[in-house]
Order: structure tokens, then sequence, then C-alpha cells
């Protein structure tokens, strides 16, 4: 398999997508690709603007996209595809549609069978077993939690360390460590904005110049630069 997964997709004062352009140049490469991008994570940006945001970005570094959408028959649209994109947004958003539309077992089958993957925030939560790592608000209810499951681990995007002051709840390490708590053999990892893992055959790379902080079961967190530790944790 072969999957680019990163934390975020803007970082503050930059442009849409910039932070991660060399990587999504090397991972995409420079002959033309079709990619097919799924937009349902959107909720205040509407699916037709969010394709065009990506369509735009996306002719300018020579691929073509088109959006799930707009498809009369996802199979046909995910076979024809050269890359399966998955956007940023509310998880929970993101996985009703998916199970609604019977796309997670189609989108498995083909990223399972090589075609390359890539998500950033919701994208990248779910191409974890589920979207119980995620940051965001349950608005809509899904079938099931079920998401991609082509990585072994689980990714919590945006991680923060900080906690604001005057703040009394919880932190994102604490609501981490509920999930681990419930969920002992699984391991999270905490991914900085500006980061992200770079994934092919059996390598995971960490890109980007942060480092990821990887949570397990009764056990002090480790921060994991894109060395050993890495592939030891999340393998």
């Amino acid at each position: 398999m072969k999957l680019l997964l990163l934390s975020n997709s803007t970082m503050a004062g930059k442009p849409f997508l910039e932070w991660p352009k060399k990587y999504l140049k090397n991972f995409i490469g420079e002959s033309p690709k079709k990619i097919l991008f799924i937009p349902y994570a959107g909720v205040n940006v509407y699916w037709p603007g969010y394709a065009k945001k990506i369509r735009n970005y996306f002719n300018e570094l020579g691929h073509s996209t088109d959006s799930i959408y707009k498809q009369d028959s996802f199979g046909e649209a995910i076979q024809k595809s050269d890359i399966i994109m998955v956007g940023g947004g509310n998880t929970f958003h993101l996985v009703y549609h998916l199970h609604k539309n019977g796309l997670i077992p189609l989108i498995r089958r083909a990223v399972q069978d090589g075609k390359p993957y890539i998500g950033w925030s919701a994208g990248a939560n779910v191409a974890c077993p589920t979207l119980c790592t995620t940051n965001d608000m349950p608005i809509i209810q899904p079938e099931s939690f079920e998401a991609f499951d082509l990585v072994p681990f689980q990714i919590n995007p945006h991680y923060l360390d900080t906690n604001p002051e005057g703040h009394g709840g919880e932190t994102r390490e604490d609501r981490i460590n509920e999930f681990l708590e419930i969920n002992r053999n699984k391991t999270v990892i905490g991914l900085r904005e500006g980061s992200g893992l770079w994934i092919e055959n059996d390598t995971t790379k960490l890109i980007g110049d942060k480092t990821a902080r990887l949570f397990q079961f009764d056990k002090e967190p480790e921060e994991a630069d894109n060395g050993k530790n890495i592939e030891e944790l999340v393998n």
C-alpha cells in the first residue's frame, strides 16, 4: 500500500496545502494523474466549492480531479482513478456518507490492491481502524465508527501539547488516554500540525519538521521522529 496521511491542510498564514506541497508532488509523481476526491467531511464548506478548490490546486500541479459525489457508479469511478484523496472537515460527517454510499469496502479494497491514498485531518483519521481518535463533535450519527482500517494504529490529527490558560477541562493527552483505557491494545499517534505519515509497503516515515507523540496503554508517551522508533511502535 501507499498512503500519505497529513495532520492538516493549512498552516496559519500560509495558503491551502502549501506546507505539504513538496511531499504531494513527490508522492503523486510528475506524470499526470486522475485524482478522485471525496469531499464528504465538508459541512460549512459545501462539496461543489470544496471540489473546485481541490481541482484548481491540482490542475496547477498538472493533475486532473473529479469528485465522488458526482459519480453514477462509485465502483467505476474508483477503478478509473489513479489516486484516492479524502479531504478534511468533520470526521463523523465523512464516515456517515462513506457508510451511506457503501464506500468503506470499495475504497479499502482498492487501496489494499495498490491504489495510492492521500488524506488530511479527517481524511487521515479514516485511514485508521475507526474514527474514535478524532477531535470532532458527533454532529451526525454514522452507521458505524468503522473506517478504512488501512493502518494498524489510530491517528489524532492536529495534536496539541498545550492546555489554554484558565481551561479546566481535559487535555488532548487526557482524551487519548481515555481511549487507551478502553482500547488497551491500540497505539495512537498524535500528529502535530505540519506533519504527516508517508506509508509505503512496510515503511512508515514521519514527514514535516515536527516529532510525533506516540501513546500506548500504561506507558509514558514517547516522542518519535522519522527514525526507528516510529517503525517499532506502529508495526
